[in-house]
């Protein structure tokens, strides 16, 4: 597989700048996950690296190998990249194995090269190879559209929201299956997606597109902790911003003082902490911090508890807590904060 590397790639429709000078290298071996809202660019990044749109600025290398520049562009066939699409659109009139060897050269499409291979590394047995599309549920077929992708050992494997048709229960089990895949392939990988729990589960890395600008570019776990902007802290997953004042180490809010994670800003903050870093306690003192439980959603495994603290200038949070241990509505209960938290200035 191969490195990638995007410098300052800029596309625009008439009048409407759809991507303004894109920056980003995706290591040999790594899998990049793209997360952006819907209008954010995230499609026709995507059809840039496939060749099927031309780069208005700015380059795409593949292993050292320009395929879009001001000068050049390499056709989509002549890039050696793998794709798989939303709902991995296999031929109905193919077996599995027809499907999956469909892209390469006739003689091994007639000795069905590497179908037994291909099917075990997507998690399928061999004798999946005769049967028809229509006999898979949807996990497999974006399994046979994964093992179709990487049958003509492609330099880099694009995966377009390849889980957004399934449901919850079967989007996470392909999900698994197709990461472990990628990793056992050695595959260089860009997912596109709008989901950010996907995002956050597979990518190596995450590189969040907004209004076709990279704002960050972040391992899964400093992206959810120490996210660029508010906006972004709310587009990423549930969160808790809170006004305070930082200093030496610590923040001074509502909920007392909390400890800052390093590097943060000084003076006037906006205070970043997620849910379930807020814990539900028994009262046992007058100085802790108290609310009041509004409400709760009970998921199962889990719990949303909306709470309004109390004094002077009230206000209203979620905490998540372990469904076993949700509180009811109406009940009083100090807060206690794990870990440190992020701010912005």
């Amino acid at each position: 597989m191969a490195e990638l590397r995007i410098q300052g790639l800029s596309k625009h429709f008439g009048a409407h700048t759809v991507l303004r000078g894109i920056d980003l290298t995706v290591a040999s071996g790594s899998l990049v996950a793209i997360l952006g809202p819907s209008g954010s660019g995230k499609t026709t990044l995507l059809r840039l690296l496939c060749g099927f749109e031309r780069a208005d600025g700015g380059s795409i290398a593949l292993n050292g190998r320009i395929v879009s520049s001001a000068a050049d562009h390499v056709p989509p066939e002549q890039r050696r990249i793998g794709y798989v699409p939303q709902e991995g659109a296999l031929f109905p009139h193919l077996s599995v194995a027809e499907n999956i060897v469909f892209g390469l050269p006739r003689q091994e499409r007639r000795a069905r090269h590497r179908v037994q291979e291909l099917l075990e590394l997507v998690g399928l047995s061999a004798d999946y190879a005769n049967r028809p599309p229509q006999q898979l549920s949807g996990g497999q077929q974006q399994r046979v559209a994964l093992a179709r992708a990487l049958a003509p050992s492609p330099a880099l494997v694009l995966l377009d929201e390849p889980f957004s048709a399934l449901d919850a229960a079967l989007r996470a089990e392909t999900r698994e299956a197709v990461a472990d895949a990628l990793s056992a392939a050695g595959a260089t990988a860009v997912l596109v997606t709008h989901d950010q729990s996907e995002a956050l589960s597979m990518g190596h890395q995450v590189a969040v597109l907004w209004d076709g600008r990279l704002v960050q570019v972040a391992s899964p776990e400093q992206l959810y902790r120490q996210p660029a902007n508010p906006e972004l802290a709310r587009f990423i997953g549930d969160a808790v911003l809170l006004p305070g004042v930082a200093g030496n180490g610590q923040v001074q809010c509502a909920l007392g003082t909390l400890a800052l994670m390093g590097g943060m800003p000084q003076g006037p903050v906006q205070v970043l902490l997620r849910p379930e870093q807020i814990r539900l306690l028994p009262l046992s003192g007058a100085s802790e911090a108290r609310a009041r439980v509004l409400e709760v959603i009970f998921y199962g495994h889990d719990a949303c508890v909306r709470l309004r603290t109390g004094g002077v200038s009230p206000i209203e949070l979620t905490a998540r807590v372990p469904g076993h241990s949700s509180p009811v509505p109406g009940q009083e209960v100090a807060l206690a904060i794990e870990g440190s938290v992020a701010a912005f200035a």
